[in-house]
């Protein structure tokens, strides 16, 4: 390996990725350098992916087969076929796809944005509006299941609450992939 071809991702991920990935192993460190790169720097946007559980929650929605979006080291193993614009980690499959909106690019939501209109197997996974921002297309064509924008009920006694007061989280921590 050439050393500018460094990155660290966990033994797990390598061997569950390394075993699906379709195309000879050399390109798929290529591959990982690149995602290892692009993570970061969502990262240090304050982006952070969606926990396991919200991705499994998310997908009984339609019963998706799909995963659009988030980092081929950060891919769930119970999802049939994951990728991210024209680059498929692992298996082509048209049908119901769960979307990390934040993680993909805006080329790409302007692609997310024409195919929704023609079917309704999606899930978007993303962050609440801000009251002054322009409504985007999939809030037209599809409907909120559910919203942070409410308070947050008070916790009861005794119930285990993280710093902010809330009760679970749905997001990994900076460089959980590691």
């Amino acid at each position: 390996m050439e050393p500018h071809r460094w990155w660290t991702i966990a033994s797990s991920s390598w061997n569950f990725v390394r075993k699906r990935w379709l195309v000879p192993e050399h390109e798929l460190i290529i591959l990982i350098q690149e995602e290892t790169t692009r993570t970061e720097e969502k990262e240090e946007a304050e982006y952070r992916s969606p926990t396991w559980s919200i991705l499994q929650a998310l997908q009984k929605i339609n019963k998706d087969r799909r995963l659009e979006g988030e980092a081929v080291m950060s891919s769930p193993p119970f999802l049939q076929s994951v990728g991210r614009g024209d680059l498929k980690f692992w298996r082509e499959d048209d049908g119901p796809t769960v979307v990390v909106w934040k993680s993909v690019s805006d080329s790409e939501q302007e692609r997310w944005s024409k195919k929704m209109g023609k079917s309704k197997d999606w899930v978007i996974w993303c962050r609440s509006r801000k009251k002054d921002e322009e409504q985007r297309l999939f809030e037209v064509d599809g409907k909120e299941i559910s919203s942070n924008r409410s308070k947050q009920a008070k916790p009861k006694a005794g119930e285990k609450t993280d710093k902010r007061g809330g009760k679970g989280q749905s997001v990994r921590w900076k460089a959980w992939w590691r």
